[in-house]
């Protein structure tokens, strides 16, 4: 099984792919998308989860989502043709990095997926490209509420503290106009739907040749997490406007 599957498996019963609840994702996007009839980018959408909430939400909006995993690409699809919303909604089969569009985007959504660009400072210089006048950027990683075990650093990368991840977002000549702390329930539901559905997977499926690896690959997520990076490790959520001139 490779990691586009593994992955699909692991968000099954947590789409967003990200520590958020359904009520942060829904206050996030009522900031970000501040127009009913708004264009809207995410790079690095996998399955489409937050596009396909701003599409339900705004019967005018139209969205693009690019991303490099033809299968999450395609449940995205599928899951657009169920909601009616596959009429204002394009996915692009490609490295987020490469995309290139000739007209500015309302809203760009990158949440989760900044290791696509090389981490937060790159995703904001490149994300920052396709706004439009006015437009907003959401953007989503991982920050240390405290000093990590070296062990945590080398597994999730030097991410930094939140002073840290706010002074790159100055440092891009963007302002928070709203933001969310992932709390820790938020936190902890997000790890246990990621290795749990791994797991009843694996059990759901015994005979399948992937069967094994689904649940090793659930109990080294588990284990990592509750021994290396639970007590360390915070998720912040920034809608993000330009600076004039900027």
């Amino acid at each position: 099984m490779n990691r586009d599957q593994l992955s699909l498996i692991a968000h099954t019963h947590h789409p967003i792919a990200a520590p958020l609840g359904d009520a942060s994702v829904a206050a996030l996007l009522d900031h970000a998308v501040a127009r009913e009839d708004a264009r809207v980018l995410d790079l690095g959408c996998g399955s489409g989860e937050w596009l396909l909430r701003a599409l339900t939400r705004h019967p005018k909006l139209r969205a693009v989502g690019v991303d490099l995993s033809a299968r999450a690409l395609t449940e995205a699809a599928e899951r657009a043709e169920a909601l009616g919303v596959a009429d204002r909604l394009t996915l692009v089969e490609q490295d987020a990095d490469a995309f290139t569009n000739p007209h500015g985007f309302d809203a760009v959504l990158c949440v989760g997926a900044v290791h696509a660009f090389g981490g937060l400072p790159a995703t904001l210089t490149a994300a920052s490209r396709h706004l439009a006048p006015g437009g907003r950027l959401l953007v989503g990683d991982g920050y240390f509420e405290r000093e990590p075990a070296p062990e945590a650093r080398e597994m999730l990368g030097d991410s930094g503290d939140l002073p840290t991840v706010m002074a790159q977002v100055t440092a891009a000549g963007l302002v928070p106009v709203q933001g969310h702390l992932s709390t820790r329930q938020e936190l902890d539901a997000y790890e246990w739907a990621w290795t749990g559905s791994l797991a009843n997977w694996a059990l759901d499926h015994p005979d399948d040749p992937s069967c094994a690896q689904a649940l090793e690959v659930s109990a080294t997520h588990r284990n990592e997490w509750l021994r290396v990076y639970r007590d360390t490790w915070g998720f912040v959520t920034l809608v993000l406007r330009r600076l004039p001139g900027a």
